[in-house]
């Protein structure tokens, strides 16, 4: 059944994907997944980078460990390395997926692509059987980003979510309690009156989408519903909760609490500034306890609540990453490639992986492992399950793409967004979506 809206199936979604960018050719050349000297079968991994091994990281590290020991009797897994931007890593996959390209067997995802790698049925189906178990024991957060049509599309790795960070000292000495939950008028105001900053992500990039979507969904809203819809979503940003979202991105923006690089503002600008003479809050994903470990002054000052509430008394939808693992349809092993995805994101792999990585289990009960309450405390621990549970996806939408950058387009820079920024958004997206304008 056609669910992508107007006459776009998916062999007209998978051609417009074929459009992108260069010719083929240019891509470089195709991996072939070949025998070995015992002709056992290989399968090719293509996976988003990881963060580098420590200097005494003995063996294979983070998604290529996984690989090596998942390869078995019957098939060789390898890997191969995607780029580290996002939309490239996309580009590149949709490029070669629309051409059918059979080299490739297995895929790490954004959750963010689920819906337009699905859409356009690259993905090859995973069994009512495999699915259910594949989807037992997963946070429900990472589950929704993990699903297309009410249906489990890709596996889930890992989940990443963003927290609110903050400076003990300074919340002390703003007379917050950080026991509590917070709002963002709380902590930009607090920030303002006692010389502090807030930290965010509003740089014109996927990040500043994500926390958008974040200030919406945590005032009961959404950009778009009826996300299966395709090009005739509804387009749902134009309400109070997208009022909400633009109040507080314009009260930060207009406040002595903004960091001076704002408009180009992302995870790693916010670093410094946090640990900074000024430094009182960030919002930022879980790397973060790991990045502050070699500066004792701010590491012992380091505190973390769940992310900021956009409207008092109204529980947050902190931000939901991570990788998904999902199986080419066309690959030229596709039973195997299903069978490895189970191993892949298997509960023991998943804890492995965010001992190494510091990317957080998308599994519940991976949370319980004794090595990672060991690595991490444990209401640290318990705060990044809990906020994955509870965690607001970005729309999973064949079109999210489109439609993060109409977003983008209109609500940056943050000291331009007003109180009628929602409905210009809205507009635009409209008229992106029906082809009626050009990003």
């Amino acid at each position: 059944m056609d669910r992508s809206g107007s006459g776009s199936g998916a062999s007209s979604w998978a051609a417009r994907l074929a459009a992108l960018g260069l010719p083929f050719a240019l891509l470089g050349g195709l991996l072939t997944a070949c025998g070995t000297d015992t002709d056992v079968p290989v399968l090719t991994w293509y996976i988003n980078p990881d963060p580098a091994p420590p200097a005494d990281f003995q063996g294979s590290f983070g998604q290529a460990g996984i690989a090596e020991r998942c390869s078995t009797d019957d098939y060789r897994i390898q890997t191969q390395t995607l780029p580290g931007d996002g939309s490239q890593q996309r580009i590149q996959l949709a490029r070669r997926l629309a051409a059918k390209d059979p080299s490739i067997d297995l895929m790490s995802l954004d959750p963010v692509f689920t819906g337009e790698f699905s859409a356009a049925n690259f993905l090859a189906p995973i069994s009512e059987d495999q699915a259910s178990d594949l989807s037992a024991d997963a946070l429900a957060g990472a589950l929704e980003g993990a699903t297309w049509d009410d249906r489990l599309v890709v596996a889930p790795l890992w989940a990443n979510t963003q927290l609110l960070w903050y400076r003990k000292s300074f919340a002390e000495k703003a007379g917050l309690d950080m026991s509590r939950p917070v709002t963002w008028d709380q902590i930009i105001e607090a920030a303002a009156e006692n010389n502090g900053t807030v930290g965010v992500q509003a740089n014109k990039y996927e990040g500043y989408s994500v926390w958008i979507n974040a200030l919406i969904q945590g005032a009961g809203g959404a950009i778009i519903s009826d996300n299966e819809a395709g090009v005739d979503a509804s387009i749902d940003i134009d309400s109070p909760a997208g009022q909400a979202a633009a109040g507080v991105i314009s009260k930060l923006a207009h406040s002595p609490a903004a960091q001076r690089d704002l408009s180009v503002s992302n995870e790693g600008t916010v670093l410094g500034p946090f640990a900074g003479d000024r430094g009182a809050f960030q919002v930022n994903w879980t790397f973060i306890y790991a990045n502050y470990r070699g500066d004792d002054a701010t590491f012992d000052d380091l505190g973390w609540t769940r992310y900021p509430q956009t409207e008092e008394g109204k529980e947050s939808r902190p931000p939901l990453g991570g990788i998904n693992i999902g199986v080419n349809a066309n690959s030229d092993d596709v039973e195997d490639a299903l069978t490895a995805l189970s191993c892949i994101t298997s509960v023991e792999n998943q804890v492995t992986y965010a001992l190494e990585t510091g990317n957080m289990p998308a599994s519940a009960t991976a949370y319980d492992d004794a090595e990672l309450k060991q690595a991490y405390p444990e209401d640290l621990l318990e705060l990044f399950r809990n906020s994955i549970d509870a965690a607001g996806p970005r729309p999973v939408s064949a079109y999210w793409s489109d439609i993060s950058s109409a977003l983008q387009s209109t609500w940056h820079p943050p000291n331009s967004v007003t109180d009628r920024t929602p409905a210009k958004s809205a507009d635009f997206i409209g008229e992106v979506l029906q082809g009626r304008t050009l990003l």
